[in-house]
């Protein structure tokens, strides 16, 4: 049997999934999930779930008590991964433990990083397995100790993209920004929707980029990954879809990997 240290050895980094998915001509499947929602057990089967389903790179959130970009899917699962016991040494530690090979990206804002320490935080990430970092609440003008650590460290630092974004910080994002760039599909918060936004094409075509471009913020079906990848996109990040159905909680894992690989099916018939 594989120890942890073995097991995180052999996560790939982000660029080597889209490397590997780039040669097959395939387009990524990004699963976004709650650590420790309901509790840090049960993320385990959680992770397992999506990466059995076909998800490529997970998204593994670390809860904040005031996540300004989620919407009340992913709040609630904050919540719930807050009082269940979720915080910084039991995040590494579960995630140290994941059985998973794909890459891991801990999502979460800056808050609670820079409490713990920016250096320290990059540091134990990396340790753990982690491959990449998302804080949608720090500007890329900011960002600069964090990324000086994400390099240090070998973690790529991904910044979102909306429709709002300028030219301008579009620039410095795709100059400072690594592993794939997050494209925010429409404005407002987190959660799924019945239709793609009408913009996502548009903004696919604003960022011009060999970074691959991942598109999320609304998508819950195969028909709308399809569309995604169709309008251009390397990547689909679906987050609320997963979320809610851990939040049912019934057949939890069974539905999350059914849900995964209707998600990836509707990619691959798009290639």
């Amino acid at each position: 049997m594989k120890n942890q240290v073995e097991r995180q050895m052999e996560r790939q980094k982000i660029s080597e999934k889209f490397g590997e998915l780039k040669q097959k001509r395939e387009g990524a499947l990004i699963g976004y999930v709650m650590a420790g929602d309901p509790s840090a057990e049960a993320t385990s089967g959680v992770v397992k779930a999506l990466a059995n389903g076909g998800a490529d790179i997970i998204e593994l959130g670390f809860p904040f008590s005031d996540p300004v970009a989620d919407g009340p899917t992913i709040q609630a699962a904050g919540q719930r991964a807050l009082a269940a016991g979720m915080d910084i040494e039991n995040y590494f530690k579960l995630v140290r433990a994941l059985e998973v090979e794909v890459p891991l990206v801990c999502m979460t804002y800056y808050n609670p990083v820079f409490r713990y320490g920016v250096e320290k935080f990059v540091e134990h990430a990396a340790e753990a397995g982690i491959s990449g970092l998302i804080i949608p609440d720090i500007p890329v003008e900011e960002a600069a100790d964090l990324k000086n650590s994400c390099e240090k460290h070998g973690l790529d630092l991904i910044f979102l993209v909306a429709p709002t974004t300028t030219d301008a910080r579009i620039r410095k994002i795709l100059q400072r920004g690594s592993g794939f760039i997050y494209l925010v599909s429409r404005l407002g918060v987190t959660g799924a929707r019945a239709d793609v936004s009408g913009s996502t094409k548009e903004l696919l075509d604003r960022v011009k980029t060999d970074i691959p471009k991942a598109v999320g913020f609304g998508i819950s079906t195969g028909k709308q990954a399809a569309e995604v990848i169709k309008a251009g996109a390397d990547a689909v990040i679906v987050g609320s879809a997963f979320v809610r159905i851990i939040e049912e909680g019934k057949d939890v894992n069974e539905k999350l990997e059914a849900l995964a690989r209707e998600l990836k099916s509707g990619i691959l018939e798009a290639n």
